[in-house]
């Protein structure tokens, strides 16, 4: 319990951070449709391990439950354990921790349950804000690692899939000030393309959906699951409730 509450706030800590940095965009909706497709799940399962596993881990969540998702133990073992020859162990990172802090500052933050702690009830869910996040990102020659983010003002984190969707630079357009007479404020309108990526926007858009889509199954695996179950329970609660009434009013009605 101990550890799920570190992780939590490791999360939250490097996430704030947009939270209080002025310019963040408005968040984009996530394609919820892809929570429930397998083929994206398990395209986002292979975009996590070859993207993001080299510095985040995952660590609640063991590769043997690839399995809920349509994997079969030997494709796991071929395809997405890089790390370990274990299928029961944890998703953790190969980074050392001293490297880590040596290039970032600190330790990449888990990623297990980073689409729940992510939530925003004034913009979106926390599907929402990754989705969009990892849309966001622009060359930017001031920053150390080269890129900014407009989701995430002066991210400390590198456009990992650079090469899926090239590299590019915000577009602006010079406006009046509505609330300050004689000033001038600058509206972002899109992005220019500097050099092409392996993939089209459309394809990339659908991949970071298929990604954030896995990221968003792995905080809560069981969560379709639950739905579907409650709804059961609450149907079963309703007959109950139907047939105690009509007991009620057979057991009641020689009473005077």
């Amino acid at each position: 319990m101990k550890k799920l509450l570190l992780i939590l706030l490791a999360s939250f800590g490097f996430t704030a951070g947009a939270v209080a940095a002025e310019g963040g965009i408005a968040w984009d909706r996530f394609p919820v449709a892809k929570t429930t497709d397998v083929a994206s799940l398990q395209n986002g399962a292979k975009l996590f391990v070859n993207y993001c596993l080299n510095c985040h881990s995952a660590s609640f969540m063991r590769y043997n439950r690839l399995r809920d998702i349509g994997l079969s133990e030997d494709q796991i073992k071929k395809n997405l354990m890089f790390a370990t020859d274990k299928v029961g162990d944890t998703m953790k990172t190969s980074l050392d921790p001293k490297q880590a802090k040596e290039w970032f500052g600190g330790m990449p933050p888990d990623l297990t349950v980073i689409a729940r702690s992510r939530a925003d009830i004034g913009k979106g869910s926390g599907a929402d804000y990754l989705y969009t996040y990892l849309r966001s990102y622009y060359r930017d020659d001031t920053k150390a690692t080269g890129w900014n983010n407009l989701a995430f003002p002066s991210v400390g984190m590198p456009h990992v899939l650079w090469e899926l969707q090239g590299q590019r630079a915000p577009k602006y357009v010079e406006e009046k000030d509505p609330h300050h007479e004689g000033k001038t404020v600058h509206r972002f309108v899109g992005y220019t393309q500097l050099t092409p990526g392996t993939l089209s926007q459309n394809d990339y858009d659908e991949a970071v959906g298929d990604l954030v889509a896995f990221l968003q199954w792995m905080g809560e695996p069981a969560q379709h699951d639950r739905v579907k179950l409650g709804v059961f329970v609450l149907l079963f609660l309703a007959l109950f409730t139907f047939i105690a009434w009509r007991l009620n009013a057979a057991f009641w009605k020689d009473v005077k």
